[in-house]
């Protein structure tokens, strides 16, 4: 505390200092410099509030003598009084000086001051200001409302005769009349004390989508920063434009959205892919991603970057892959003419061609071939990769698999219903998305314990008995089921397939849970696999018989899940840790 109070005492003569320097003079360039310290005078007093707010006006005063001087002066400036967050601070600290029950005469003249104080904030002192209104029939507050208003308006004009000449000039001269970069500056400097007000939103609109020629930003960072902060507390409502504009112009305000919408989803467990998917879409996100390649490739970025950090947990997996189903469809929607490549630069373009075609756009009968195409490509890239030793090659082939894993999921089912060569193509690109690896004497091993759990289970898919005995004796093989496996996940996931698609599986379906290894995020990975095979099997345009026994099963499934294996909000760890790491 005393270290604290020490730090307080020295900062309140440089504040002083400073509202004695703003108060002498009323130059553009000294309102300048009040708006770009707001933030900082808002933090410092903050710590004063903090420090006094438990102390008495007697005890206040001795600690900080100079506090009456600094808080009278800052008050009577319109700048700071104008920001919402330094008046809210003055009044605090006003309050916590204010002596309900005065002991001393320093308390009363404190009390007296004070009072005058907050009058001064409230009306208008200059009798022939008030004289000059009442002769207008204006109510003072209208008055003030009415000339912000103007002010508001002769600025948007500004802006937009300078946006009509650059547009006019550039169609008659190929060249550009801007708004001066000094102007603009200026103009978002001043703003930044009453952003937040409704009547000056118009401005901020105007400035946010006032073009410019130049390469570098001209807007005050502090004001984009502020604008940015009052969008995430809703404290301001601006045009689509102009919040786009804000992103392109300032990228913290992106990543801020950005994170906000995943925390948002992430921290609920419950939701559904539909919910989530209605809240994806009602962000302008998508929208200003499609028409933005750079936009969506920070996005990217970002789900990149929550992927490592969680170690690819189940649900920041389902939330990527819901985003990109409806990024795909946001493009196609609004006729998107620009190809793929500038939104996934760094893969293979027939790759993400084939893997951005959703399963309900395929005919069913034709899903295998198509499979094959995926995994043939993305076999040669891994083998790529290998050569080259570079992880980050392999982790970029991952993380394209795993935008569009309604894919694996489809590799599961096909898994169950074919016969011929593919089935090993369909293991390796599940082995794949659960184990990525450039190791092929590793992979050849795994592969070769995940064929022998296939081949028990393809045995059983057609039984219309099962029993619990039976699918126990498939997972005893080569010891896949214990939690030392390295393709827990993918055992689970077999396991899944089997019992969605066998004749028998609705069956034996409850009892087989007590199978699963649900140790760490297996579970959630688990219910978010079951929970993506019933999305998409909901959207499918023609459903046959299998597919509504497999919608019972999968319901059977989650409700006996939900009674034994409650949802975690934290990701915790998956069989991809250390995998992860090791590509960054």
């Amino acid at each position: 505390m005393a270290k604290a109070t020490s730090i307080l005492a020295s900062s309140f003569e440089f504040w002083l200092n400073k509202a004695i320097e703003w108060g002498q003079t009323t130059t553009f360039e000294s309102q300048q410099d009040v708006c770009l310290h707001l933030s900082k005078l808002q933090e410092f007093l903050k710590q004063i509030y903090g420090t006094i707010q438990h102390m008495n006006t007697t005890e206040t005063i001795r600690l900080f003598p100079l506090i009456g001087q600094l808080l009278g002066r800052l008050c009577w400036m319109p700048f700071i009084v104008a920001h919402d967050e330094c008046q809210q601070n003055l009044l605090q600290c006003l309050w916590c000086l204010y002596s309900a029950d005065p002991h001393n005469a320093v308390e009363l003249k404190a009390n007296e001051w004070i009072q005058i104080l907050l009058r001064s904030l409230t009306d208008v002192d200059d009798d022939g200001v008030r004289s000059f209104i009442q002769t207008l029939h204006y109510p003072e507050k209208e008055y003030h409302s009415k000339l912000l208003r103007n002010i508001v308006s002769s600025l948007v004009k500004e802006l937009q005769h300078y946006q009509s000449d650059r547009n006019s000039t550039y169609l008659r001269t190929l060249t550009c009349t801007t708004v001066p970069p000094r102007r603009l500056r200026d103009i978002s400097t001043i703003c930044l004390p009453i952003v937040t007000l409704p009547d000056v939103a118009p401005l901020v609109d105007a400035l946010l989508t006032c073009q410019e020629g130049g390469l570098d930003e001209t807007l005050s960072t502090d004001f984009l920063d502020c604008v940015s902060n009052a969008l995430q507390q809703k404290k301001i409502v601006l045009s689509e434009s102009a919040v786009v504009n804000l992103w392109l112009r300032y990228l913290p305000s992106l990543e801020q959205t950005a994170i906000h919408l995943i925390e948002s989803l992430v921290s609920n467990p419950y939701k559904s892919l539909q919910e989530i998917e209605d809240i994806i879409k009602d962000s302008l996100l998508l929208k200003a991603s499609a028409c933005h390649p750079s936009l969506y490739r920070i996005l990217d970025g970002i789900f990149r970057s929550i992927l490592l950090e969680t170690d690819g947990h189940p649900r920041a997996i389902a939330i990527l892959q819901a985003f990109t189903r409806c990024f795909v469809q946001t493009l196609q929607q609004m006729q998107i003419q620009m190809p793929l490549k500038v939104y996934f630069p760094h893969n293979h373009q027939s790759l993400v061609m084939a893997l951005s075609r959703h399963p309900s756009d395929i005919p069913s009968a034709v899903w295998s071939k198509h499979l094959s195409n995926i995994v043939q490509i993305l076999k040669r890239n891994v083998q790529e990769a290998e050569v080259t030793r570079k992880a980050e090659n392999l982790f970029q082939n991952w993380f394209l698999l795993a935008h569009f894993g309604d894919w694996v999921n489809i590799a599961g089912q096909e898994l169950m219903r074919r016969e011929d060569e593919i089935t090993e193509m369909l293991l390796w690109l599940l082995m794949f998305y659960y184990k990525p690896s450039n190791q092929s004497q590793q992979e050849d091993h795994l592969l070769a314990d995940v064929k022998l759990l296939y081949d028990h289970l393809k045995v059983l898919v057609n039984a219309t008995h099962l029993n619990l005995e039976d699918l126990q004796t498939a997972l005893t093989a080569r010891h896949l089921s214990t939690e030392q496996s390295p393709l827990k996940d993918m055992t689970n996931h077999l396991i899944m397939s089997f019992l969605l698609c066998s004749a028998g599986g609705h069956g034996i379906a409850k009892e087989s849970v007590q199978l699963l290894t649900l140790t760490g995020d297996a579970a959630d990975g688990v219910f978010e696999l079951l929970g993506s095979i019933a999305h998409r099997q909901n959207k499918q345009r023609h459903k046959d018989s299998t597919d509504y026994q497999s919608q019972m099963t999968i319901k059977l499934l989650q409700e006996v899940l939900s009674e034994t294996q409650p949802r975690t909000v934290q990701p915790t760890h998956t069989p991809l840790k250390g995998v992860f790491h090791s590509f960054q």
